[in-house]
């Protein structure tokens, strides 16, 4: 599994970036919670340990555990259901030997390694309907049961990243345009659907944020007023923010305005404190990360290299997009939380192994 690898080759600018951004993270999260930023630590170091311990170890020997790794993924995800904690309506949560963790969040990294392999052994029967309806149908397994827990955020995140996939794979632009062409009208069709006061689509918590967003006025003390002090703090922020853990007595953070503040809403801290430049410090980070992904899948020996680190590359920015864009009050509050910024140690783990594949394929690539 292990190779003789250039040092020169390895991708020290993606580590870094990486690196940079989750420390801005300790220091955020230290802030909103001072109890959990020594976890938030502990998460970073096993995270920074098992990322280069990770991109180290040929991809192309782990992918061969593929379908290990597909059935790994549904026995935990199904494990949720059944024996998974519930906390704020929502069952997510799994404990294993004194361990808790969000099986949903592991399965991001999975579904992508999964297809990595299942594209690159297939490739050249992509575009068939057979294997389109088989790739959909093994993909639509996973999703029905993070959707089941209800994790409504992370399913779209994993569609999206499944998106990328699919595409990245070699899907043709004949089949995009008509999937287009049927995705469109439906989701309109269904998103009015959700509307309805009797609808059975989605929960009613879940369908009273889309209200809320499409009348802020009337929810803003209700459903919408997360978003709407989140938005006052970074705005209150300026252009270099109130300072780090400052005292003032005008701050949205110290008055506790805002709930989860050191999970979805970080942002709105870092916007406070840090103001312009330090949202703008994020926002650039997580764009470079993205990028240097998609440069990585660019060079990749294979089309599963590509797959790889295209896909985290689209996790990292769909995730960081939706969480900024429910902050700044942009889209309606989904409850998902900023890659790498945001505490939570699955999420930060996970998004570090991620990386960890990314920077494996980078050293096996095509150099110029």
């Amino acid at each position: 599994m292990l190779k003789h690898y250039r040092i020169r080759h390895y991708n020290f600018k993606l580590m870094i970036l990486v690196i940079a951004l989750a420390i801005i993270g300790i220091i955020a999260v230290g802030s909103a919670e001072p109890s959990l930023q020594n976890r938030q630590i502990a998460g970073f170091t096993a995270g920074v340990f098992l990322m280069i311990v990770v991109s180290f170890f040929d991809y192309t020997v782990i992918l061969k555990l593929y379908w290990l790794m597909y059935l790994f993924n549904m026995v935990l995800l199904i494990m949720v259901n059944y024996w998974g904690e519930e906390i704020n309506s929502s069952q997510r949560w799994l404990t294993i030997m004194g361990i808790r963790f969000q099986p949903s969040e592991l399965a991001k990294i999975l579904t992508i390694l999964f297809f990595a392999q299942f594209l690159y052994l297939h490739q050249n029967k992509l575009n068939t309907f057979k294997y389109i309806v088989l790739c959909c149908a093994l993909f639509a397994a996973p999703a029905y049961l993070i959707l089941d827990q209800p994790d409504l955020s992370t399913t779209i995140i994993v569609c999206l990243i499944f998106a990328v996939i699919m595409f990245t794979g070699g899907l043709s632009w004949k089949v995009i345009a008509g999937f287009l062409a049927v995705a469109i009208p439906a989701a309109a069709i269904l998103f009015v659907l959700i509307l309805q006061p009797d609808q059975k689509i989605i929960d009613s918590y879940q369908q009273r944020r889309i209200i809320a967003f499409l009348n802020k006025e009337e929810y803003a003390n209700a459903e919408g007023y997360q978003q709407e002090y989140s938005v006052m703090a970074i705005g209150s922020g300026q252009m270099t923010g109130k300072g780090y853990m400052n005292n003032q007595i005008s701050s949205v953070k110290n008055a506790d305005f805002i709930a989860e503040q050191q999970t979805d809403f970080i942002f709105a801290v870092i916007g406070e404190e840090f103001g312009f430049v330090g949202t703008c410090t994020v926002i650039i980070l997580i764009l470079l990360i993205s990028v240097e992904c998609f440069l990585v899948a660019q060079r990749a020996k294979d089309l599963a290299g590509t797959i790889i680190a295209s896909g985290v590359g689209a996790m990292i920015g769909f995730q960081g997009f939706v969480n900024i864009g429910v902050v700044t009050y942009l889209l309606p509050n989904t409850g998902l939380t900023l890659p790498f910024v945001s505490y939570g140690l699955t999420s930060l783990v996970s998004s570090f192994i991620g990386i960890g594949f990314v920077l494996n394929v980078g050293l096996q690539c095509k150099q110029k």
